[in-house]
């Protein structure tokens, strides 16, 4: 089975998941292990201190559920970063002064715009508004190397004004492919985030063909992860993804202990 390394708790301001309940539910769901990944966006737009991590609080709690589920099921502890060129001082000392086993960097504001939110949107076309969301994710890489894989690469497709209807990897390859030779030439991975079915899209984030050219391209870390806030959302449609790896070229998947890689068969 899979390791689900992508899945908050009441840690992050928009769950209210207790992790003991995400644990027992990844291990009715069949999954191998679990990393836990609770948001830290710094400097959130509008409001700053939204969504702070209390990242003692978060190991502490953690840790005894490590040593309560030790040797019957892995719990590893990481964190979601939210990238922003403006805290390429701040996040690296953070992510370097605890212990995490993953760390998932992820583009949730836009030049401190959020595309959650409808008006990201008005004013230009949907296509303009989704160009500057990877133009900004090529932004932090020039800014950031304190991550492990990039988190749900076109995210952005999950709140436009048409989602993903007449969005493919082929409309935005020039840009798209800039991201991943960026990212493969730091050493750093991507996700398969199947939260994509969640929210109707009927891909994963990023879609196939990301995954496709990122592992053409030469990429070879791939993690996996639902992005869930609830405990019924762990492993969500975990049953499509053995095959979409496999015919996007891989024949294994990403796990990161202590941040390293392992590399686990499909």
């Amino acid at each position: 089975m899979l390791w689900d390394t992508h899945m908050h708790t009441h840690f992050s301001t928009d769950s209210q998941a207790d992790a003991c309940e995400m644990i027992c539910s990844a291990m009715g769901a069949g999954v191998d292990g679990i990393c836990f990944t609770d948001h830290l966006d710094i400097d959130y737009t509008p409001s700053p201190n939204e969504f702070r991590l209390d990242i003692p609080g978060y190991f502490a709690e953690l840790h005894a559920l490590q040593g309560q589920f030790s040797g019957e099921f892995p719990v590893c502890i990481g964190i979601e970063i939210g990238l922003q060129p403006h805290l390429a001082q701040t996040l690296p000392q953070i992510t370097d002064s605890y212990p995490f086993d993953f760390v998932i960097g992820s583009s949730h504001l836009v030049h401190r715009r959020d595309p959650y939110f409808p008006d990201y949107y008005e004013g230009r076309t949907e296509e303009e508004a989704y160009r500057e969301y990877f133009t900004s994710i090529l932004e932090n890489l020039a800014a950031f190397d304190c991550f492990d894989v990039y988190g749900h690469i076109d995210y952005v497709v999950r709140y436009g004004p048409n989602k993903n209807q007449n969005y493919s990897y082929g409309k935005y390859a020039d840009i798209l492919d800039n991201i991943l030779r960026t990212l493969i030439h730091k050493g750093k991975g991507i996700e398969i985030n199947t939260g994509g079915f969640k929210y109707g899209l009927g891909h994963p984030n990023p879609t196939e063909g990301i995954l496709k050219r990122y592992r053409e391209l030469g990429g070879e870390i791939i993690t996996i992860g639902a992005d869930a806030h609830k405990p019924e959302h762990v492993a969500y449609e975990f049953c499509k993804v053995p095959e979409i790896l496999k015919n996007a070229g891989f024949s294994y998947y990403t796990v990161f202990k202590g941040r390293k890689p392992t590399f686990h068969k499909l």
